[in-house]
């Protein structure tokens, strides 16, 4: 039986970078999504895997990532979405949840043949985590209204190369069943 788990991707964020103007209005729209899932994959006991950059912040752990994001400029994008006390984490260093982090070791000890990939940003960390989730055999599935995006148009054509180049499902939150 397939087991899937659900990958929060860079939600703990200051919102203090470069193109943080053009993603905080798709963060907003993107939120109801989130909290969709997490709220339904907890009560069914999928695992909820938060994947998220230190900013640089070599000796942080998650605690202090999140005391981070919180203190940041848009605590209210952070708060409805904070890890749980079950919420395992994974700290990322570049766009992939997979590159250089014990995310597959981790999956693998779990069971999981399937993401459900949630989080920021579709034409970069979504996309690059797809590609690299389908390279290890594993299933994508990414609801389209629970991904923020920068430039609309990419994440659009990011969401198209996840559903034709790798096979990944393109869905409502709502239809995600747990």
């Amino acid at each position: 039986m397939a087991k899937d788990a659900l990958v929060v991707i860079d939600m703990l964020n200051t919102y203090r970078h470069e193109d943080a103007e053009r993603l905080v209005p798709s963060v907003g729209r993107a939120l109801p999504g989130i909290v969709h899932l997490l709220r339904r994959a907890r009560a069914a006991g999928v695992p909820v895997i938060y994947a998220n950059d230190n900013f640089g912040r070599w000796r942080s752990h998650h605690g202090q990532i999140l005391d981070m994001a919180l203190s940041g400029d848009h605590p209210e994008l952070v708060e409805p979405v904070r890890p749980d006390e079950d919420s395992l984490f994974v700290v990322k260093a570049r766009h992939s949840i997979f590159y250089e982090t014990p995310l597959a070791y981790l999956l693998r000890g779990l069971e999981v043949d399937g993401l459900v990939l949630t989080g920021q940003v579709t034409e970069q960390c979504v996309l690059y985590s797809a590609l690299d989730a389908h390279i290890r055999h594993l299933g994508v599935t990414v609801p389209r209204d629970a991904v923020a995006h920068i430039h609309g148009d990419l994440a659009d054509a990011a969401l198209r190369m996840v559903e034709r180049n790798m096979g990944g499902r393109i869905v409502d939150a709502a239809d995600i069943s747990w």
